[in-house]
């Protein structure tokens, strides 16, 4: 038995989180029964499931690498009616969900996948999946700044430790490879604020153990079969 949110998680036809806010909105049936509380499990090889009256079937498994433009927001959605990042793969794949963010300002690697289990542990703290980025900032970063990264700076109350290489220094900027290791809220750009030195232009070139490489800005690829198992042995998945 799996427990009905995960299922739908799992048959990639919604995160975890959305699969929630269905089955409290009563879009969610199970052997004909309409499901508006969390916590009831179902059968995979034999509960019928269905979604606004469709049945629930197994997708293939997929995830794609996309090189993120500027300007477009990492959703599905947008309530302002802004470019979404699913417009630039297209409906070719079926139904894919945004591993995690970039800022509508940002650009580089995001994921995006219908495989729910693997979205969950890529973006769940537990796991302390890599992300790394080429990041100019204003001014000259010295040595001591980059040590105090290093050693961690509080935000909301708790330290948030970066590993950090100065790649280019100019009297007005400076440009740096910057790795952490969760995906909090503008978590880069707090980083940098914090320690008086704005982000200028942010760019993520690796996640987890991929990395961005010289794949065109706003193209994607399907991930190759090295890579997927790459991937999910980082998170714990076989």
């Amino acid at each position: 038995m799996e427990r009905l949110h995960k299922f739908l998680s799992r048959m990639g036809v919604s995160s975890r989180r959305q699969a929630e806010q269905w089955i409290l909105a009563g879009r969610v049936s199970v052997n004909g029964q309409v499901v508006t509380e969390m916590g009831v499990k179902v059968d995979p090889e034999r509960s019928v499931v269905k979604v606004d009256g469709r049945r629930v079937q197994a997708a293939p498994l997929i995830t794609v690498m996309l090189h993120k433009p500027y300007g477009y927001v990492s959703t599905t959605k947008d309530p302002q009616e802004r470019r979404v990042v699913t417009e630039l793969v297209g409906e070719k794949y079926g139904r894919l969900y945004p591993v995690g963010r970039l800022d509508y300002d940002a650009t580089g690697l995001l994921l995006l996948t219908n495989d729910g289990e693997l979205a969950q542990r890529l973006t769940h703290p537990r796991y302390q999946t890599p992300r790394t980025y080429r990041v100019t900032v204003a001014g000259e970063v010295a040595r001591e700044t980059l040590n105090r990264l290093a050693a961690g700076v509080e935000l909301e109350g708790r330290k948030v430790a970066a590993e950090v290489f100065l790649r280019k220094k100019e009297p007005d900027k400076s440009v740096l490879e910057l790795t952490v290791w969760e995906g909090r809220y503008h978590l880069v750009k707090r980083l940098m604020e914090q320690v008086g030195h704005p982000v200028l232009k942010l760019k993520r070139i690796a996640f987890g153990p991929l990395r961005l490489g010289r794949l065109p800005r706003g193209s994607h690829r399907v991930l190759t079969g090295q890579e997927l198992r790459d991937l999910k042995e980082a998170v714990g998945l076989k």
